[in-house]
């Protein structure tokens, strides 16, 4: 049976773990080659096997996306295999410490914006580049459910996820007669590495938040990414879909 993305390219940012990887697999399981970057080789190494492993087709580029011409090179990579991109998932991102917004330090901030908010919009810049050039093409961004709500002392962190809905929605319109759709999913709290190194109390304590009672696997935001990335979501573009268990529900 033909895989929905057979003979198609991805770019996945911050690919090495969590979300990111999720859906660097689920991707390649759909028959797209995939391109993931992250600063860490070691960690995209490992989700690169992990692929291949499944039968899938992977390679990765080590870049900072702080950096505008790392991620104009990665991009390129992951045009170079087909001579064409048609999915792209800007995951990596930043997401800093408790701090309230009186005390909060200017260095964390600057690298929230680089990072989540500057990074993301470069990103989208080479991407949309090369999908302009071919008429076509799918990009999800990477915000969270704290880009819709207000969050105590996450103030910094909130302003760089809801910058990045805006931009989504901006760059949705502006390449809607292009052919491409460009949206974004917004996750309430994932089970990653981060969310394992804390105890079983506060575990609980973040599960009861939710109003399904739980956190999400990555591999349930992989999902969403790889239906919005497909033609099962041909008519969609410029949303913020909530992944969050009702978390973000007024």
């Amino acid at each position: 049976m033909t895989r929905q993305f057979t003979g198609k390219a991805a770019l996945v940012t911050g690919g090495g773990s969590g979300i990111g990887r999720a859906s660097a697999l689920a991707l390649a399981a759909e028959g797209a080659l995939v391109t993931i970057t992250g600063r860490t080789e070691q960690t995209l190494q490992e989700t690169v096997g992990l692929i291949e492993a499944a039968g899938g087709s992977a390679r990765y580029v080590v870049a900072d996306m702080t950096d505008e011409h790392q991620i104009e090179q990665a991009v390129q990579t992951a045009v170079a295999g087909l001579g064409r991109l048609d999915i792209a998932l800007n995951n990596a991102g930043y997401d800093g410490e408790y701090q309230l917004t009186q005390d909060h330090s200017a260095d964390m901030l600057d690298r929230m914006t680089a990072i989540n908010m500057r990074g993301t919009f470069l990103a989208m810049k080479y991407e949309l580049r090369q999908m302009v050039a071919q008429g076509s093409g799918s990009i999800v961004n990477m915000s969270s459910g704290a880009g819709l709500v207000g969050v105590p002392g996450f103030s910094g962190y909130t302003a760089t996820k809801a910058a990045q809905i805006a931009m989504t929605k901006s760059s949705a319109l502006e390449v809607a007669p292009h052919g491409i759709r460009v949206n974004a999913v917004c996750p309430g709290l994932v089970d990653t590495p981060m969310i394992a190194e804390l105890s079983a109390d506060q575990r609980a304590s973040l599960s009861e938040a939710h109003p399904l009672g739980r956190i999400a696997r990555p591999e349930e935001i992989a999902d969403a990414v790889v239906w919005l990335s497909s033609d099962r979501a041909s008519f969609i573009t410029g949303i913020a879909l909530p992944i969050d268990g009702g978390y973000s529900v007024p």
